[in-house]
């Protein structure tokens, strides 16, 4: 097995994990989830397409008939980064990357209605594991206080998430690059950011104190959008794709850890115990498949 390619794979779990540091420090200049996750792939089109450019132009070559499909997937991006931030705020950072870790389970279940895949035991437990691991983080299991809006946001970006994983199942399946696939679902989300990003605005706001956001709003693109996206597409083209997606599970760790030193935020027994059973259902999903 590739080494190199498992460190690209670790090391873009953890630059996932790391959104909460860019959410936190740019909320309080009055940017709302849809504009965060209007800059995040604004910049993330911007380096993806220059990298390409740069290293091979031909990649940017696409069939028409798959417009569409980047289309959606772009829409798709756009919902599930909108929805994740506004937990992030409603919530705490640990609770919104772990709910998204439902999306798994999510494109399993799909899967197995609508695209003939087998059901088998070590699905079954892994997706009830994953049910118990969500109840758990939400409070519904424990008796712990939640958010309930956060929860349903939380839900929706794990959907739009698992729905974006099923539509990149069938681009990788019809034949396209996955750079190439990916490049254009953030410049379609791009450009579904600044129809209703409110770009002004946000000019304007990183205007009154450029020192300070800048770094910020460029780093959510950079960090949480191009760079682990450009690791994890070299590295599952010499790995499997379930080792890929167990490793990249370090995310919800990263997540929590981060959660917890930066910012102080609570790590109740139940949490944790959620965080476990939620990473175990992930690399049980992805040893079965």
């Amino acid at each position: 097995m590739n080494k190199l390619s498992i460190l690209y794979i670790v090391l873009a779990g953890v630059s996932w994990g790391t959104a909460g540091i860019f959410v936190n420090n740019l909320s309080p200049y009055g940017f709302s989830s849809v504009q965060m996750t209007s800059m995040r792939n604004i910049v993330a089109a911007i380096v993806m397409f220059s990298y390409i450019l740069i290293k091979n132009p031909s990649q940017l070559k696409a069939p028409l008939k798959e417009i569409g499909l980047f289309m959606i997937s772009g829409i798709l991006v756009f919902a599930t980064g909108s929805f994740y931030y506004m937990t992030m705020q409603l919530t705490t950072q640990s609770t919104a990357v772990v709910l998204m870790y439902a999306a798994p389970i999510l494109v399993t279940i799909v899967s197995v209605f609508f695209m003939g895949e087998k059901l088998t035991r070590k699905k079954v437990f892994a997706i009830t594991l994953n049910f118990v691991g969500c109840g758990l983080v939400a409070g519904i299991i424990g008796g712990m206080k939640f958010s309930a809006a956060g929860i349903v946001t939380g839900i929706l970006s794990a959907v739009c998430y698992g729905l974006y994983n099923l539509f990149s199942k069938i681009e990788m399946r019809r034949g396209n690059d996955a750079l190439t696939a990916t490049a254009y679902c953030f410049l379609m989300a791009a450009v579904l950011g600044l129809c209703i990003g409110r770009p002004v605005d946000i000019v304007k706001t990183i205007s009154t104190d450029a020192l300070k956001i800048l770094p910020f709003a460029i780093g959510i693109g950079l960090f949480t959008g191009a760079l682990p996206y450009f690791l994890y597409n070299l590295a599952s083209k010499k790995l499997p794709a379930g080792i890929a997606s167990a490793l990249s599970s370090i995310e919800p760790l990263t997540a929590a850890i981060i959660s917890f030193t930066l910012y102080r935020e609570p790590m109740s027994f139940q949490s944790v115990a959620g965080i476990i059973a939620l990473f175990a259902a992930v690399i049980i999903l992805s040893r079965s498949e």
